[in-house]
């Protein structure tokens, strides 16, 4: 039987948390979740984040497979894959704080263009980029949703968020497993993620009363400040790793 610790409680509030803000727009629990979690033990962060979202994903579809067009969002399912493959690699060959720097000043150019007078929408193409980018970023700084929610920032709410959730559902376990073949989870991780399973129901749950209350049809601005929340916190962490390692 698992036992919770005064820090396994606090955990369990940050993943109820941030579990509740994805439920409503698509994106934001590796935001808010990872670097609380870090701070509280770093083995939370990549494999235990992961495996919690995913399951937050689960929920998301078998609630809403009525309404998903799986065949829309398939060409970033596919392609987040190699994306993850390139990140793992990337991550043996170029140190995290470059990586870091690097993806956070990429997602944060992309939601300025977006803001001024480039627009993206929804393709094939433009969502086998986007899958594929979220793949290689997701692996190797474990915020992986900015790219795709650049991607669906003009579609309804319900819609990008339950095609986000189909993009992670089936894309995600790409990541784990290639955690898996580089070592990067053990027997301590599996056992924080049962730890923080409670979390996504909790989360879930509070998602769907607040929903009750939200009068949302476009999660655009919340979408757009998440992912520049998101490139902003991945720079400030590749400064942070580049400080420490000189």
């Amino acid at each position: 039987m698992l036992s919770y610790t005064l820090f396994d409680l606090l955990a369990l509030l940050i993943v109820t948390t941030g579990i509740a803000l994805q439920a409503i727009i698509g994106i934001g629990f590796g935001l808010v979740a990872a670097p609380l979690l870090y701070l509280l033990d770093p083995a939370y962060v990549p494999a235990p984040v992961l495996i919690t979202g995913f399951m937050l994903s689960l929920i998301i579809v078998l609630q809403q497979r009525q309404n998903l067009q799986w065949r829309r969002v398939m060409p970033a399912i596919i392609a987040r894959l190699p994306g993850a493959w390139l990140g793992a690699w990337l991550l043996l060959v170029i140190p995290q704080a470059t990586l870091s720097l690097l993806f956070g000043s990429a997602i944060l150019l992309a939601v300025i263009l977006s803001l001024r007078s480039f627009t993206l929408r929804v393709s094939p193409t433009s969502l086998a980029i986007s899958g594929f980018i979220s793949g290689a970023i997701g692996t190797a700084t474990s915020v992986g949703g900015p790219p795709m929610a650049l991607i669906y920032q003009h579609e309804p709410r319900h819609t990008a968020r339950n095609e986000i959730a189909a993009f992670f559902l089936i894309g995600t376990p790409g990541s784990i497993v290639v955690l898996a073949l580089q070592g990067g989870i053990d027997q301590y991780s599996l056992i924080l993620s049962l730890k923080m399973l409670p979390g996504v129901f909790l989360g879930w749950a509070l998602s769907r009363l607040m929903e009750k209350r939200l009068n949302m049809s476009s999660a655009r601005t919340a979408l757009l400040t998440v992912s520049s929340l998101s490139a902003v916190l991945v720079i400030y962490d590749g400064i942070r790793q580049s400080f420490a390692a000189g």
